[in-house]
C-alpha cells in the first residue's frame, strides 16, 4: 500500500521528474520534491499536490543534507526516493571534451546522486519501521554510449555501480535499491532528437521517442513492491530505439 508513504523526487522542476511527482501523488504517496528552479518547482508542487517542496541543487551536499533533515522533521520518514536529477552536455569528440564540462557532469549526475542517496539511506536506516527504497535514474547510456558523450556515459555507468553498492549495503537495514534505465522518452530535453541524433557510423538520424507515462508506470511498480522484493534494473525505451545493436 502506498497510501501515506513519503516519496522524494529530485530534479522535479520538469520532464521525467515532474511526471514522476505527479504520478506518485496520484498513486497515494505524500510527495516531497526538490529542484533548482523555483517557479517550475512550484508548478510541479501544484500539479502533484506535493506535501513538501524546496529549491535545492543536488551538487551542494550541505543543501541536500538540509533538505532531508527538514523533510524528516516535517513528514517523519522517507519511504521512496527517485534519484532523478541529472544533466546532458552537447556532443563533442573525446579529445575536445572540456574539463569543466566533465567536472560539471560528474558533479550533477554522480556526486549529486550520491549525496541524495546517502542522506536517504541514513534516514531509512534509522527510522521505525526501518527501511525504504531508493530508485536511481540510470540511462541507456549506463550500458552503451552515444558518440561524443564520454562524460555523460561515464557518469551513468557509475550510477550502475552506485546502485549495486547501495543494494548490497542496504540489505542489513531493509533498504532496497533499483535502477530505471530510460531511453528517449518524449520530454523537452529530448525534443531535438526528432531532427536527428549522432549515430555510431557518423550519420545523423531521427530517433523514436515514447510517452513519459510509461516511465511513470514502471517507476510506480518498482516503488510499490514490498521491501522483500526488488526490481534491480528496468529498461524502458521506445521499441525501435537504436539501443540493441547500437554501434
Amino acid at each position: 500500500m502506498s497510501e501515506g508513504k513519503v516519496a522524494v523526487v529530485t530534479g522535479a522542476s520538469s520532464g521525467i521528474g515532474r511526471a514522476a511527482a505527479i504520478g506518485l501523488g496520484r498513486a497515494g504517496y505524500r510527495v516531497a520534491i526538490l529542484g533548482r528552479r523555483q517557479a517550475e518547482l512550484g508548478e510541479t508542487a501544484r500539479l502533484a499536490g506535493a506535501a513538501h517542496e524546496a529549491v535545492c541543487d543536488v551538487t551542494d551536499a550541505a543543501a541536500v543534507h538540509g533538505f532531508f533533515a527538514d523533510l524528516a522533521g516535517r513528514l517523519g520518514r522517507v519511504d521512496v526516493v527517485f534519484n532523478n536529477a541529472g544533466r546532458f552536455a552537447p556532443a563533442v569528440s573525446f579529445g575536445d571534451l572540456d574539463i569543466d564540462t566533465w567536472r560539471n557532469m560528474i558533479d550533477t549526475n554522480l556526486n549529486g546522486a550520491f549525496y541524495v542517496a546517502r542522506e536517504a539511506f541514513r534516514i531509512m536506516r534509522g527510522q521505525s519501521p526501518q527501511g525504504g527504497r531508493i530508485i536511481n535514474n540510470g540511462s541507456i547510456s549506463a550500458h552503451a554510449p552515444r558518440p561524443g558523450a564520454a562524460a555523460y556515459t561515464a557518469s551513468k555507468h557509475a550510477i550502475t555501480g552506485l546502485t549495486k553498492a547501495i543494494s548490497l549495503d542496504g540489505r542489513a537495514f531493509n533498504i532496497a535499491c533499483g535502477q530505471i534505465d530510460i531511453g528517449n522518452t518524449a520530454t523537452e530535453m529530448t525534443a531535438g532528437m526528432s531532427s536527428g541524433s549522432p549515430q555510431a557510423n557518423g550519420t545523423m538520424l531521427p530517433e523514436p521517442t515514447f510517452d513519459v507515462k510509461h516511465v511513470v508506470d514502471g517507476l510506480i511498480y518498482m516503488a510499490g513492491l514490498p521491501l522483500e522484493a526488488n526490481v534491480q534494473f528496468m529498461t524502458v525505451m521506445a521499441t525501435a530505439m537504436p539501443y540493441i545493436g547500437r554501434g
